[in-house]
């Protein structure tokens, strides 16, 4: 299926998230709370078939926290990106991927070491790189007291 098709078709599947056709993936954009729902309609749908998680990357869009996911579907042949904005910068929090790709779980550590998002299962969240004295870098508002990070 084209890009126009697999939009149509991923609107129908979750009618509750927003769907854009752009111009290299069908972006989806959906709550915190569906993200994990969405992620298995995603992988286990036939014609979706998104078996291969290729990216996870956390965001700061200064006024909300995110993860934006890179899906791909070996048998297809295309790519979904799913976001999800966290409206909480205190406590960001999402569901754990880690139980639909296992390759989310160094990709998930990684996001909770530099932006502080908290993946609710995780089998292991702990720091990655940094240990508990550092704050969470790659965030828009980090105070980098002594320079070691330039911006």
């Amino acid at each position: 299926m084209d890009k126009v098709q697999l939009a149509g078709f991923v609107t129908g599947l979750a009618p509750y998230a927003t769907v854009i056709q752009g111009k290299e993936f069908v972006e989806v954009t959906v709550a915190p709370e569906k993200l994990h729902s969405m992620a298995m309609e995603l992988k286990n749908n036939k014609d979706t078939a998104c078996d291969f998680l290729s990216c996870l990357t956390g965001m700061d869009w200064k006024t909300e926290l995110g993860v934006i996911y890179h899906l791909r579907s070996t048998i297809h042949g295309h790519t979904i990106v799913v976001k999800v904005r966290i409206a909480d910068r205190e406590n960001p929090a999402v569901d754990s991927l880690c139980d639909v790709w296992p390759g989310a779980e160094f990709h998930e550590r990684e996001a909770y070491d530099l932006l502080g998002i908290r993946f609710n299962g995780h089998p292991d969240l702990r720091r990655l790189f940094l240990d508990s004295s550092w704050g969470y870098p790659l965030r828009k508002d980090y105070k980098d007291d002594i320079n070691i990070v330039s911006k």
